[in-house]
């Protein structure tokens, strides 16, 4: 059984979907595949959202990610937005669910740490609700 593809939809793509999709790939990749996109791109990720994941996760997305449009990805099985405070993207069908997530852009790293930690229990919350529809 091939594994759901799941996109992290939000406009710039450059941060909240960035680290929805480097976490998504750290702990869930052995139940769902991670992607993000928007609907514009930004010539590098949020540098803020790139030191924070390195030293909080080890994690470096300017190594494996970069800003996409939808149109880069593959057709996704479940469209999550991550939160609709500037409007959001149309991507030529509804959302599965909005995590209404606030953007941390310019903001402290207390709330970009916020932030993150509620991207991974979400990721975390996706993971087992796909692993047991997968073992249904």
């Amino acid at each position: 059984m091939t594994k759901p593809k799941v996109a992290f939809i939000c406009v710039h793509n450059s941060c909240r979907s960035q680290i929805a999709e480097a976490l998504g790939k750290a702990l869930a990749s052995d139940v769902f595949e991670s992607y993000s996109a928007g609907t514009e791109t930004r010539p590098q990720i949020n540098q803020d959202a790139v030191r924070l994941m390195k030293a909080l996760y080890g994690i470096d997305m300017e190594q494996t990610q970069y800003s996409k449009l939808i149109s880069d990805i593959p057709e996704p099985d479940i469209a999550i937005s991550m939160g609709c405070n500037v409007g959001c993207p149309f991507i030529g069908r509804p959302f599965d669910d909005n995590w209404g997530l606030e953007d941390p852009t310019g903001k402290s790293d207390e709330e970009f740490k916020k932030v993150i930690d509620e991207i991974r229990l979400r990721i975390m919350e996706l993971k087992q609700r796909l692993g047991k529809n997968m073992e249904a």
